[in-house]
Order: C-alpha cells, then sequence, then structure tokens
C-alpha cells in the first residue's frame, strides 16, 4: 500500500481564518493506494454553505493535484475556527 500525505498551508500564519477545514482523499494506485491530506484556513462569504466550501476545496485540490480527480473522499471537516 502507499501513502501520501499533503498538507495545504497558506502565506505565513498571521492570518487565519474564521473556519478551518480538514480534507483526505484516497484514490487506487497500482495495487495499493494513494492518500492524501489537505488543511488550512478559510473565511467563507456571507451566505456560503458547507456545500459550497467542500465543493470549492475538492475543485481546488484536484486542479493542484489531477491524479485525485476521481478520488474517494475519506474525511471531510469544516468547523469553526475558534476555541
Amino acid at each position: 500500500m502507499t501513502t501520501q500525505a499533503q498538507q495545504t498551508t497558506g502565506p505565513a500564519a498571521q492570518q487565519q481564518g474564521s473556519h478551518h477545514f480538514v480534507l483526505t482523499l484516497q484514490e487506487p494506485h497500482g495495487g495499493g493506494f494513494i492518500s492524501a491530506t489537505f488543511t488550512n484556513t478559510i473565511t467563507p462569504r456571507p451566505g456560503t454553505t458547507r456545500a459550497d466550501i467542500y465543493e470549492a476545496l475538492r475543485e481546488q485540490v484536484t486542479r493542484a493535484n489531477p491524479e485525485l480527480a476521481n478520488a474517494n473522499v475519506m474525511f471531510f471537516s469544516l468547523e469553526p475556527n475558534g476555541l
């Protein structure tokens, strides 16, 4: 089984978004799997839904990583970025 982990980060941690996301994708590959996890913060525009954010993140990730275009979503979390 092949596993690849990747983490996305924005420019310097000086500006954190209002929400934190984690998206893990897995794609069958050569008898094993490629897994990749992406995490960052985001500040949605007013009126944006959770589904809107999911679709935008999925599009952004697969545009940058075309090999994951048909990957299965193993995990998705979008939570307020405050304690």
